[in-house]
């Protein structure tokens, strides 16, 4: 299957192609190729879901919201004894492979929704402008930015969260399971850990016996929607959520910073 976007066919259609494509590779660095004119580059007003970039419609309330959120998540994990009694190396390890799922599963508990915009395609103009000779050398090492798939995956994840309709222990004891999660790389105590997941969704189990007797299916499914958090990633949660706020800052050392503070 061809996997290359349609969407620049489209654009060499379009009156401003020539200058486009100029101007988007004075962007990336690339160079003419003879009298057969500049290689043809990914255009940055895509309309590709997995390449249209999107940034927050209202950052400064919505940053405000998911930034308590985030400090509830490292809360939960502050509170829980069995975390806190575990090698700080560990803690350290989990805490970095867990606090983005369960910061999702903390937006879905509040009902946080959110609207995304394009991101101004001006943006893109300035960098060339202010380029130099048209050479960003730094277009390698910037971070990516939202997409709009990756946006809809995180909104796929919360509507079947919230089409559960999970009660607050539900979701503590979910965020349990999350957090205790044995198959993170190099921990020191990973049986131990996966002790700690099993008693977590054995409480699961028993909470949902009163809630939902009938509903033979509802834990099975509630793993099931807990596996869509891997479709969400650490990187699209930092730069559509914090990096409005907190700039060039390494958004862990601050997680790091709050669970170890006193």
């Amino acid at each position: 299957m061809n996997s290359e976007c349609h969407c620049s066919a489209e654009k060499l259609r379009q009156p401003n192609a020539i200058l486009f494509n100029i101007l988007s590779c004075q962007a990336s660095g690339c160079q003419p190729r003879g009298d057969r004119g500049y290689s043809l580059v990914q255009p940055h007003g895509c309309h590709c879901e997995a390449r249209r970039t999107v940034c927050l419609k209202t950052p400064r309330e919505t940053c405000h919201t998911a930034s308590g959120v985030l400090v509830k998540t490292v809360r939960f994990m502050k509170s829980l004894p069995s975390f806190c009694q575990l090698p700080p190396k560990d803690q350290l390890s989990l805490l970095g492979a867990c606090w983005a799922p369960l910061f999702v599963v903390g937006l879905a508990q509040e009902g946080i929704n959110f609207e995304v915009i394009d991101m101004p395609a001006i943006s893109m103009l300035k960098r060339i402008l202010l380029s130099g000779q048209g050479q960003c050398e730094a277009m390698d090492g910037e971070r990516a930015q939202p997409t709009l798939a990756g946006v809809h995956k995180l909104k796929a994840c919360l509507d079947k969260f919230w089409s559960l309709d999970l009660s607050p222990k539900e979701y503590a004891y979910l965020k349990g399971t999350i957090l205790f999660n044995p198959d993170v790389p190099e921990l020191k105590v990973a049986a131990f850990i996966e002790g700690l997941q099993q008693e977590a969704q054995r409480a699961l189990r028993e909470v949902l016996l009163p809630l939902h007797p009938e509903d033979s299916g509802r834990f099975a499914r509630i793993l099931l929607t807990a596996s869509m958090l891997k479709t969400v990633t650490p990187d699209l949660v930092t730069e559509l959520f914090f990096r409005p706020v907190i700039g060039q800052t390494d958004l862990f050392e601050l997680l790091v910073d709050m669970l170890f503070s006193q």
